[in-house]
């Protein structure tokens, strides 16, 4: 597979990563298989998809478990990152950021990730409580100390934003040129990424990025190519809906994060026919499935974005893997440009 370099220090990573939050965390519980999780896990770092993404809150702690399980024996093959910044309780999830805390929550992630090392050390969240250069000075102690190769922030506060932005009908952005207007979707993280750069140099980002949420297309995008930071884009698949395997109409298990989405309801699936109807005549052309089209388009951002999509099946991560082979043309991308903004909020 392709490799893409994250971060200043040129850390390289296959072009299509693996989301292993699927496997124990906010999609159907009755899918989820251990032994399938982990075959999983072992097709995607066979097929050159080395960057394996976990977070301590998935689960709570029982996602990382899973990929120590295959670190154990196959650590040289997988780039590692995880994130610290959020607690789970019963029905809350709170974000902590005291210095203290993220150094224990880095060395209970070691001892379940069963390595010495974490590749990339993600913030989930900034803690409203915490001034987030005392967080991130925190972690990069852990950088000094041989703990974590480099760092990395999750974008943040786009709930209100996104939310207002859903109200307007306006054209969404371009892919790679054309006029974006502006959703300041991604402002609060584009401050915090200057304030936490003068303490020690960011090496990813990690937002949403999708054919159906390409508003990180705007800012955030570009400031991490300017900077040579890497990108990592979440839900590149849309949470499942641009594979064209879901059926409008067909529910959600209760604690499927998808059934509380207004995105997610019969209505709004329904609407959203056209994306995938788009993605799968491209597709046609190339032999490929819509998923990958999605994969490919997110591939085709910039050298220093790397999709990051979620399966906790040995299937769709085989699928997901061959998207790297699929070079998208000029044709390919303007049809995509063009299709029916997405329709229904995300939140």
């Amino acid at each position: 597979m392709e490799r893409r370099t994250i971060g200043a220090a040129a850390l390289e990573v296959g072009a299509v990563g693996l989301g292993c939050m699927p496997m124990s965390w906010g999609y159907t519980e009755s899918q989820r298989s251990l032994d399938s999780s982990l075959r999983a896990v072992h097709t995607a770092l066979d097929r050159g998809c080395s960057l394996l993404d976990t977070a301590d809150m998935y689960g709570p702690f029982t996602n990382e478990l899973l990929v120590g399980r295959v670190l154990r024996e196959r650590r040289a093959d997988a780039f590692v990152s995880t994130k610290c910044g959020l607690l789970v309780g019963e029905q809350h999830i709170v974000a902590n950021g005291r210095p203290g805390y993220v150094k224990r929550a880095c060395d209970a992630s070691l001892r379940r990730l069963q390595t010495d090392r974490i590749d990339l050390y993600q913030l989930h969240r900034a803690d409203p409580e915490v001034p987030i250069e005392e967080t991130w000075g925190a972690m990069a102690e852990l950088v000094a100390a041989g703990k974590v190769r480099s760092l990395g922030l999750c974008a943040v506060g786009a709930r209100a934003v996104r939310q207002a932005r859903s109200a307007r009908t306006e054209r969404r952005p371009a892919a790679r040129g054309g006029v974006r207007p502006r959703s300041r979707l991604h402002d609060g993280t584009l401050v915090q990424l200057e304030r936490i750069q003068q303490v020690f140099p960011v090496s990813s980002v990690q937002a949403e990025l999708s054919v159906w949420s390409p508003e990180a297309l705007e800012a955030l995008l570009p400031w991490c190519e300017s900077r040579g930071v890497g990108f990592l884009a979440a839900m590149p698949l849309g949470n499942g809906y641009l594979t064209g395997t879901l059926t409008p109409g067909q529910g959600f298990e209760p604690e499927d994060i998808r059934a509380r989405h207004p995105r997610f309801t019969a209505e709004m699936m329904a609407a959203n026919q056209p994306v995938v109807a788009g993605l799968r005549r491209v597709g046609a052309r190339h032999g490929a499935t819509p998923g990958q089209v999605a994969l490919a388009w997110v591939l085709a951002q910039g050298r220093h974005v790397v999709p990051v999509p979620g399966t906790k099946k040995e299937r769709w991560a085989t699928q997901n893997a061959k998207a790297a082979e699929l070079a998208l043309t000029r044709e390919d991308l303007a049809e995509i440009a063009a299709l029916p903004p997405a329709r229904g909020s995300w939140y």
